[in-house]
């Protein structure tokens, strides 16, 4: 069972491949996209979900996204013509650190894609490549709420605490205008979406060869989430402007 298929099948119940419910992501949007005209970039964009909340909110807006996951392309375009927003909907499927634009972003967004780039500051880094003067960046990452156990490191990675985290992006030269720190309900719901609607399907189709290899990965993902990193594990979206361009 690939990868892909693994991540569709347990996003189909939270379709925000981040720990963020609905109304965190409406406002996350509102302080990102604050005029309604902007042109809107998303680096790493999986199913181009933001963006086509950004571009059903706001009749002028423009937008890209870049993913290098044609099956998630093809469904955000699929998404795209069912709301009525294709024409101003461009998707790029390639590499996020290797897209380049003629022209800079209004607003450059990368929520729960940094790995793609090498972590947060690197992620900051190249949506500034991109990024029109005096233009905003929505970012998600993960932090630590506490000190975590060695095996949640070893499967999620390094990050900071909080304020460590914050006082990383200020020193980098940016601003936070806006942030988000998902609640506990965020994130359990978020897990218990993947798993849960990984196994629904494994359950609704015992036929299917990729049933049972599909049943075990939400088996073991509950497992290491609840006695790996739920009580260390920690989500961080911000809104963030230069503070000097």
């Amino acid at each position: 069972m690939n990868r892909e298929k693994i991540s569709q099948l347990s996003h189909t119940d939270h379709p925000i491949n981040s720990p963020l419910d609905d109304e965190s992501v409406r406002r996350l949007l509102h302080r990102t996209v604050d005029r309604g005209d902007e042109r809107v970039l998303d680096l790493g964009c999986g199913e181009a979900v933001w963006l086509l909340r950004t571009l059903a909110a706001h009749p002028h807006a423009t937008a890209e996204g870049v993913d290098n996951s044609a099956p998630l392309l093809a469904k955000a375009r699929k998404e795209a013509a069912d709301l009525g927003v294709e024409q101003r909907l461009v998707l790029h499927h390639q590499d996020a650190t290797e897209f380049v634009s003629p022209r800079p972003f209004d607003a450059v967004l990368s929520v729960g894609a940094t790995h793609a780039f090498g972590g947060l500051l690197p992620t900051l880094d190249a949506a500034h490549q991109h990024l029109a003067p005096g233009g905003r960046v929505l970012v998600g990452d993960a932090y630590w709420e506490c000190e975590p156990t060695t095996a949640a490191r070893e499967m999620l990675g390094e990050y900071e605490d909080l304020a460590t985290t914050m006082d990383r992006v200020v020193a980098h030269g940016w601003t936070p205008v806006f942030g988000h720190i998902s609640t506990r309900q965020e994130l359990d719901d978020f897990e218990w979406c993947y798993t849960g609607s990984l196994a629904t399907w494994a359950l609704d189709h015992p036929e299917d060869p990729d049933s049972a290899e599909a049943l075990a990965v939400a088996s073991t993902h509950r497992s290491q989430w609840l006695h790996s990193y739920r009580d260390s594990f920690g989500f961080l979206t911000l809104v963030l402007r230069r503070t000097s361009e």
